[in-house]
């Protein structure tokens, strides 16, 4: 630390240098010749390679003309057509095709290679790109809006996102760019991390010298962030241990508001990537990363994109990795499936959907999600797209998504700012879902072009300034104004803009996301084997613990059977009869290198008894305990307590009776003991439900599966393991839990006065009861709770939980 590191004023540079007041002159002097500003660093997008004689733009051309023979037939549709050759036109006037033949590259790599790759956010809304085989998304089919994507008049470039399995597949297409552009020539962009809730009280704890229990006690009750609406920073400091009477206390609470959101630290993004013709290190400072073979650049993603520096995301997203394996499996066990060409509108799949039934499905396996399915009803693929744009902050904040579902069902009347935007709205009933009609209707009811809408969208964006977004709705306004548009629809039209707009979701994401989402949805219909054990190879992701998994899948017909050192592998895998059989990777404190080499000793000879596990494999006496207590050397003892008995003997090599069998004297666990026993080795059981065991003890609490008998409005008690906490910013400090049983998932809801007056219980304990309540809402149930309790009979290790994320 050094406190000279700051600029200094003109004053205390002049006293600086009082002796020498010509080095003053003389910069003032320097300065003024120079003309150097950050528009002229030099970048240059790399060139695309092509043949002598050719260029970019004609490789283009010839590429997307033969994905669209590949897509569409031998006879192109004149529409198709007709957008290619305006996509080309404006990518060869704008000089971006060699970003698009590079990107088209990088997919065919993905291909080659047996990598899962698709293309979303707004190139879905190209042809080109859907020719190139970037994007799954058919522009003409849904009818989405180009100049989302690209426009005459952009200053940036296009921004393209490929989503990719996450883990070592999608590090191969990374180290894939650094590989062809250099150490030097390609860089992870960086992302400026931000002082939030719990950093600033830590930060600001040890520097007041604060007790290190009261930040654990704070960072552990508060973990959710903070909702002042409901308790103030020194209520939740207090509820800490920190009393408001602290002389440092004052001092805590102005400072912690003054630190949020200043940069704390510089990040590596999650998967930008920029790329440059020769050196980028001399266009942008480059530092390696703590992962070995990354290099990171020292300016995060928006600082690039101000820049002129162009990005391409390469994004690691749990479901493709699970769609990938789940093709591998599929094909192993001799029932293959092709992602490109599922059953359109299978209708056991939107059965699942219209019963919520979506653990594990991707994007709709949400509560919120779950709740709105039932309301939904989706029947079709568009509908899909709807629903997983409905339960987002954009249609939620702007009372957007209620008004849909009412008129979808037919509770409201389907109405229209102006008859003009019908053509933008007919899809949606009226109500703006998606970032493209707010542009649209800019477009129609104000005639902005598509430059002057994608500046709206950018004013409107995530990282908006309060003056351009005011600067951006009054020349919305006028310009409607200037069109002869009543001024209350004038109004609430820039209503609408503003309040949705700031987290507005792309038709054309949304879509990208529609098909991950129905291809998880069919495959947990029609490949139920395939898709739970490709989820439990692929975790932590998602909404739910490995431990909810097992049991939804055992509700699916799938059988899963426990960790077994004769049968598993290091990931869980299909049995000859369909049943899953877990991986050792579930096991908790087992190290990756002991079973590899176990493994490789079964595959050489199978074990012929415990004694012979113990001296061919490296396993630590701790391992075989934790083996032992969850029953995975059964095969080899008696039970789990004969097993244990067996690995605490040390036998010698001159016992006589080395090779003999011995009797334990211990006793086989009860169920309460082997359930405490798999809670504490792999964090699940595949025996009954905790719930199931103590059913006995409840019998004034309803079960999951009985609440469908409730009457709307009846008190009732439910009980179950914690699986999920939220308290969305959207909920106005409403916490929504859910409570996982033997027959499946109650959801209670509680309100921010009791989330208050009960805040321990609920972020702390495993197990809750909770009375309240019922309220029966087309086809969905909840609990809103009266009070909540922590159930007794409980004391098991929690498996995990999706809490406030």
């Amino acid at each position: 630390v050094n406190d000279e590191a700051h600029l200094k004023s003109p004053q205390e540079m002049a006293r600086l240098f009082a002796d020498l007041p010509e080095a003053i002159s003389n910069t003032a002097r320097l300065a003024e010749r120079l003309d150097f500003s950050l528009a002229n660093l030099g970048y240059e997008f790399p060139k695309y390679p092509v043949g002598a004689g050719e260029t970019m733009e004609g490789v283009l051309r010839d590429w997307a003309g033969r994905g669209a023979k590949q897509r569409y037939g031998a006879e192109i549709p004149e529409k198709v057509r007709k957008l290619l050759e305006k996509e080309l036109a404006l990518i060869g006037k704008l000089g971006f095709a060699g970003y698009f033949l590079i990107v088209a590259d990088l997919v065919r790599f993905c291909r080659e290679n047996d990598i899962l790759a698709q293309g979303r956010g707004s190139a879905a809304n190209s042809a080109v790109c859907f020719c190139l085989g970037i994007t799954a998304v058919d522009p003409v089919k849904f009818n989405v809006l180009f100049e989302r994507f690209l426009s005459e008049g952009r200053k940036g470039w296009p921004d393209i996102d490929i989503d990719l399995p996450s883990g070592d597949r999608r590090e191969r297409v990374i180290q894939e760019v650094y590989q062809r552009y250099g150490k030097h020539g390609a860089a992870m962009t960086g992302t400026v991390i931000t002082y939030r809730g719990r950093s600033v009280a830590r930060e600001l704890g040890r520097t007041l010298n604060f007790p290190v229990d009261v930040l654990e006690r704070f960072s552990s009750l508060f973990a959710n962030g903070d909702f002042p609406h409901t308790l103030e920073l020194l209520d939740q400091m207090e509820k800490a241990g920190l009393p408001k009477t602290h002389p440092r206390a004052p001092a805590f609470a102005a400072l912690y508001q003054e630190m949020k959101r200043l940069p704390r630290h510089l990040g590596q993004h999650s998967g930008g990537m920029i790329i440059c013709q020769g050196e980028l290190s001399s266009i942008v400072p480059l530092e390696n990363a703590a992962m070995p073979g990354r290099v990171v650049a020292q300016w995060d993603k928006d600082d690039c994109e101000d820049l002129g520096i162009i990005k391409v995301d390469l994004l690691g997203l749990g479901m493709m990795a699970v769609l990938q394996d789940c093709i591998t499996l599929t094909t192993e066990r001799g029932r293959p499936v092709d992602l490109a060409n599922l059953p359109e509108n299978d209708p056991e799949t939107f059965a699942l959907m219209q019963r919520a039934d979506t653990i594990g499905v991707f994007q709709i396996e949400s509560r919120a999600q779950m709740a709105t399915l039932p309301r939904m009803k989706p029947k079709n693929f568009y509908d899909l797209v709807v629903e997983v744009a409905l339960i987002r902050p954009g249609p939620i904040q702007g009372d957007l998504a209620h008004p849909y579902l009412r008129r979808r069902n037919g509770e409201e009347a389907v109405a229209y700012f102006d008859d003009r935007v019908v053509p933008v709205l007919e899809r949606t009933l009226g109500v703006p879902l998606f970032q493209e009609q707010m542009l649209e209707i800019a477009m129609v009811m104000a005639d902005f072009t598509g430059d002057e809408a994608e500046e709206l969208r950018k004013a409107l964006s995530f990282h908006r300034s309060e003056e351009k977004m005011v600067k951006a709705t009054a020349r919305l306004r006028a310009a409607m104004a200037r069109k002869g548009v009543k001024p209350d629809v004038v109004e609430r039209i820039a209503k609408a803009v503003g309040s949705f707009a700031l987290y507005g979701f792309p038709e054309s994401h949304a879509i990208s996301f529609a098909l991950l989402a129905y291809a998880s949805a069919w495959l947990k219909v029609h490949r139920a084997p395939e898709f739970f054990t490709a989820l439990l190879n692929n975790q932590p992701m998602g909404f739910y613990s490995a431990a909810t998994l097992v049991k939804d899948a055992k509700r699916h017909g799938v059988q899963v059977r426990p960790v077994c050192v004769v049968r598993s592998g290091w990931e869980a895998l299909i049995e000859a009869d369909g049943s899953i059989r877990l991986g050792f990777r579930q096991v908790q404190g087992v190290q990756a290198s002991h079973v590899e080499k176990l493994l490789v000793e079964r595959g050489r000879k199978p074990f012929a008894s415990l004694d012979d596990l113990k001296a061919r494999t490296p396993l630590t006496k701790d391992e075989l305990r934790t083996l032992a207590e969850i029953g995975a050397l059964n095969a080899l003892s008696e039970h789990r307590r004969a097993a244990l008995w067996n690995v605490e003997l040390t036998r010698h090599e001159d016992d006589l009776f080395a090779g003999g069998s011995v009797e334990t004297p211990l006793a086989a666990m009860n169920p309460m003991e082997r359930l405490e026993a798999d809670y504490s080795g792999l964090r699940l059981t595949t025996g009954p439900h905790p719930m199931a065991l103590f059913r006995h003890a409840l019998s004034e609490v309803r079960r999951a599966s009985d609440l469908d008998d409730v009457a709307d409005g009846a008190m009732v008690q439910i009980a179950g393991q914690v699986i999920c906490r939220q308290r969305p910013g959207t909920a106005k400090g409403v916490c929504f839990i859910s409570l996982e049983d033997e027959t499946g998932i109650a959801n209670a809801i509680v309100s921010p006065e009791l989330f208050e007056r009960e805040r321990l219980k609920i972020t702390g304990e495993p197990f809750l009861l909770v009375t309240g309540l019922a309220q029966k809402r087309q086809g969905t149930i909840h609990v809103k709770a009266r009070s909540i309790e922590r159930l007794q009979t409980m004391e098991l290790k929690s498996p995990g939980s999706h809490d406030f994320g």
